[in-house]
């Protein structure tokens, strides 16, 4: 479907998310009207968006070309006035976004696609207090939103398919990988399976199977080099599905299966260790550390969008 370029976009919240999402619409021919509550965030949205630019690569014309086509307001009424389409980016706060999300349907178009993005919340949980539910989505942009491709696309029990397809379609124009999620559960896709992973990953330290290092280790020099261009169900199917049977048959009786947070996770952040920014979590870190893996990280997927 053919995307018209050049419509109105209004993000709410103009902090590392939602400069995010600002950049990725306005470099893809959207005006973007961005607000943010806190004056500091809406004075420095600008300069964010020109240092992730930079650091993507894009030169001084395409710097210059996109923040032509973002305009900052000071309030959320003025930002959605004559939006097509609304990304709330506030933070993980149910009532916050409610409110948020009252505000904008009292001063945004009847025909405005309203879009949450938030990583594990519920959208019908937010959009439950509208009056037009219909035209409410949920879009989960991945941090950083400029640099990783995908967008989880929540439909709700309300919303209209052909909704959701414009907001597919629209995004797909932007550049990224759009994917439909059918059903609102709670961490939709992405984070159900992220953190299927990460209770394993904590379980075996917690039961002295190994160590932190080595659980990190293992993911990054094996699987974890293939997942960008095999997930696991290509894989599976790879394989054969014989043989998946027969593993699962073996292992998946003994996989960590508590239903609640591991009771190692919290006794590590009652102690206070809470990673990077504390200098010790399920690793100890020297300061400075974090700044190295932030940059390692985009680093890295920056030469991924360069090869695939």
């Amino acid at each position: 479907m053919m995307v018209r370029k050049k419509q109105q976009m209004a993000v709410i919240g103009a902090g590392l998310m939602g400069h995010g999402i600002a950049l990725s619409l306005a470099k893809a021919g959207q005006y973007v009207a961005i607000t943010d509550p806190v004056k500091e965030a809406r004075d420095t949205v600008s300069e964010r968006i020109r240092a992730s630019m930079a650091a993507m690569g894009d030169d001084e014309d395409k710097i210059t070309k996109t923040l032509k086509m973002i305009e900052i307001f000071a309030t959320t009424e003025s930002a959605v006035r004559n939006a097509d389409a609304v990304f709330e980016a506030a933070p993980e706060k149910l009532e916050l976004k409610q409110a948020i999300f009252a505000e904008i349907e009292a001063h945004a178009p009847e025909t405005c696609i309203l879009a949450s993005n938030t990583s594990v919340m519920p959208i019908t949980q937010i959009m439950s207090g509208l009056r037009l539910k219909n035209r409410a989505i949920g879009t989960h942009w991945w941090n950083p939103p400029h640099m990783i491709p995908l967008v989880e696309v929540i439909k709700t029990e309300w919303t209209d398919p052909e909704t959701a397809q414009t907001m597919y379609d629209l995004l797909k124009d932007a550049g990224k990988t759009p994917v439909m999620v059918e059903k609102d559960v709670p961490g939709f896709i992405g984070n159900r399976l992220q953190h299927a992973l990460w209770r394993e990953a904590v379980s075996l330290v917690e039961n002295g199977i190994c160590d932190a290092e080595a659980v990190d280790t293992v993911i990054k020099s094996s699987f974890g080099r293939r997942l960008a261009v095999l997930g696991p169900l290509e894989n599976a199917d790879l394989v054969g599905t014989d043989l998946t049977l027969d593993i699962h048959e073996n292992v998946l009786h003994d996989l960590e299966a508590h239903k609640g947070p591991s009771t190692y996770l919290k006794a590590l952040v009652d102690a206070g260790k809470l990673g990077m920014k504390s200098g010790e979590g399920f690793r100890k870190w020297a300061e400075g550390e974090a700044d190295e893996v932030r940059q390692r990280v985009a680093t890295h997927l920056k030469n991924l969008e360069k090869t695939l």
